[in-house]
C-alpha cells in the first residue's frame, strides 16, 4: 500500500466533505408509519421524508416554499404533504399542488426539492446528491440482512467527529487494547490487506494472550462452529462510502458475524454524524437460543461502541483544540483509508483550509 506523504497539495482529511452522490439511510423505515412524515438531515440541509397511506416513501426538502416552515411539522394527505402553517401542498416531486385560499388564476410558485428515496433492509435511503445520478448508483449490498439464517441487529447513534476519525477506528485492529475490559487481552495479527478502485480491505486474526479465550471476543461469533472458533478471520472493508466486518473461520463460506456501517454528516461542517448499522448474527443449531442471549448481545455490541464513540470524540476534540490535525499516522491500513476517503470526497475550499 501506499503512503499518504506530508504536503501542501494534500487537503486536510477533516474537512474533506463526504460526497453526496451514494445513497445514505437516513432513517429506519419503523420511524415513517403510513400517513406520516419524519424530519431528517444530511450535512445541514433538512430534508422531510413521508408515507403516504398507501405506504409510498418520498422525500422534499424540509422547508414550505411559503415561509419556509418545516414540512417535517405537517400533515400527509393521500399522496400529497401538506404545510402544517398554511396549508399549501406538495407532490412527491416537490410541486406545489394546491394553495387552499388561492384564486383560480394563482400561478403557483416553483416548489422545493426532491429527493431519491428508496426503502430496503428496513431503512429509508435518500440520495442526497445529483437526481440524475440515483439511477446510475447502486444501494449497498448487505445481503446477510434478509436471510433466514442470521439475525440482524439494527442500531443508529450520533457521533459528534468527523465521519472520517470512525472509518480510521474501525480498519485499525490495533486498537483492541481500548475493549480489553470487554475482550480481554488480545493481539491482532495482519494477515494481508487488498485495495482496488474505491475500497481497502484488511483481513486480521486474533491471538490470545496468556493461552484462555475471553468470553467477550467469542460471544457475537457464537453462531459459528468449533473450526470457526479455533482460527477465526476478521475481514474489513471499506467501500466508499459504506463498511463491512464479517467474523468466519479461514475456510467458512459463511460468516458467523456481519456488519454493514455508514456514518451520515448531519452539520454543514461534518463535525458530528449519525451511525447507521446492521449488525446480523449467525443462529446457532440450538432452536431459540439467539432469542434468550440477544439482550447480552446488544448489550455486549453497545458497550463495545460506546468505547470507540469515546475515542473518536476525543480524537475530534483534540483536532478542534489544536486547530489542525497533528495525528503522527504510520499504519499502512489506516494510511491506505485516509487516501481513499479524501480521493472520493469533496475536498475543501482555499477559504477554507485555513
Amino acid at each position: 500500500m501506499s503512503q499518504l506523504r506530508n504536503s501542501q497539495t494534500i487537503p486536510d482529511l477533516r474537512k474533506v466533505r463526504i460526497n453526496p452522490d451514494y445513497w445514505y439511510p437516513l432513517a429506519w423505515a419503523h420511524q415513517v408509519g403510513k400517513a406520516k412524515v419524519l424530519g431528517a438531515v444530511f450535512a445541514g440541509r433538512p430534508i422531510a421524508i413521508a408515507r403516504t397511506q398507501s405506504g409510498k416513501i418520498f422525500a422534499l426538502e424540509d422547508r414550505c416554499a411559503h415561509r419556509q416552515f418545516p414540512l417535517s411539522l405537517g400533515v400527509v394527505c393521500g399522496d400529497h404533504l401538506q404545510c402544517g402553517y398554511h396549508a399549501w401542498r406538495y407532490d412527491q416531486h416537490g410541486r406545489i399542488s394546491a394553495i387552499p385560499y388561492a384564486g383560480p388564476d394563482t400561478v403557483p410558485p416553483p416548489g422545493v426539492r426532491s429527493y431519491p428515496c428508496r426503502e430496503a433492509y428496513g431503512a429509508i435511503f435518500v440520495f442526497p446528491g445529483h437526481p440524475d445520478l440515483a439511477d446510475q448508483v447502486p444501494l449497498p449490498e448487505i445481503s446477510l440482512r434478509d436471510s433466514p439464517d442470521y439475525k440482524p441487529m439494527c442500531f443508529s447513534r450520533q457521533v459528534d467527529c468527523h465521519y472520517s476519525f470512525m472509518h480510521e477506528n474501525l480498519m485499525d485492529m490495533n486498537h483492541q487494547f481500548l475493549h480489553r475490559r470487554l475482550m480481554g487481552n488480545i493481539r491482532p495479527e495482519l494477515l494481508g490487506t487488498a485495495r482496488g478502485d474505491g475500497w481497502v480491505e484488511a483481513r486480521y486474526h486474533f491471538h490470545h494472550l496468556g493461552g484462555r479465550r475471553h468470553s467477550g471476543s467469542d460471544l457475537l461469533s457464537f453462531g459459528g462452529d468449533h473450526a470457526e472458533k479455533e482460527y477465526d478471520v476478521m475481514t474489513i472493508r471499506t467501500e466508499y462510502p459504506y463498511q463491512t466486518l464479517t467474523i468466519a473461520g479461514r475456510d467458512s463460506e459463511f460468516p458467523s458475524v456481519g456488519l454493514w456501517c455508514v456514518y451520515v454528516p448531519k452539520d454543514p461542517d461534518q463535525k458530528t454524524n449519525q451511525s447507521f448499522g446492521i449488525l446480523m448474527i449467525r443462529k446457532p443449531r440450538i432452536p431459540g437460543l439467539i432469542h434468550v442471549l440477544w439482550p447480552l448481545l446488544r448489550h455486549f455490541a453497545e458497550a463495545v461502541f460506546a468505547e470507540d464513540r469515546m475515542a473518536v470524540e476525543a480524537e475530534q476534540r483534540a483536532y478542534d483544540e489544536l486547530g489542525r490535525d497533528r495525528n503522527q499516522e504510520v499504519y499502512p491500513v489506516t494510511l491506505a483509508v485516509r487516501e481513499l476517503l479524501i480521493s472520493r470526497g469533496i475536498a475543501p475550499k482555499p477559504d477554507e483550509c485555513g
